[in-house]
């Protein structure tokens, strides 16, 4: 327990109403997102929830991976009841130092405001932004 908080990786530890609530309302990422896709995202990452003494979650970060290849870090916040702790700081730090990713080549992730925060964990801008492509959902989800 660091600082009277520490993470957990069970999902059924993750408090689904205070993660829903966070991204569908107070994310710029995933506004409007609905409790099914939030479920389905949990069900399908490896998920960290960081809790207080008293078991209440305050944080939360997810991550994609295949263990070899990619790691994609998604859904990072911190309540704001509880921002300038370190609690993402020893968030992130846990998640980049998971033994299980040494494999991994890179880990990803999109911010629009906080390459600074990230930067200290050893992410940087995408040095060849011409090799990487996306294929974007369309509006008919085709």
């Amino acid at each position: 327990m660091e600082g009277g908080f520490y993470i957990a990786t069970e999902r059924e530890k993750m408090d689904i109403p205070f993660i829903h609530n966070y991204l569908s309302k107070n994310s710029y990422w995933a506004k409007g997102r609905t409790v099914e896709l939030v479920l389905t995202s949990i069900e399908n990452s490896l998920c960290f929830g960081v809790f207080n003494k008293r078991n209440q979650q305050v944080a939360f970060a997810r991550l994609v991976t295949d263990y070899v290849v990619f790691a994609w870090l998604m859904d990072v916040f911190v309540h704001s009841e509880y921002e300038g702790q370190g609690i993402g700081k020893m968030l992130v730090g846990h998640i980049v130092q998971l033994p299980e990713l040494r494999n991994v080549n890179g880990i990803g992730l999109r911010t629009n405001d906080a390459h600074g925060f990230y930067e200290k964990f050893g992410f940087e801008r995408i040095s060849e932004p011409q090799t990487w492509m996306l294929r974007k959902k369309t509006k008919g989800g085709e």
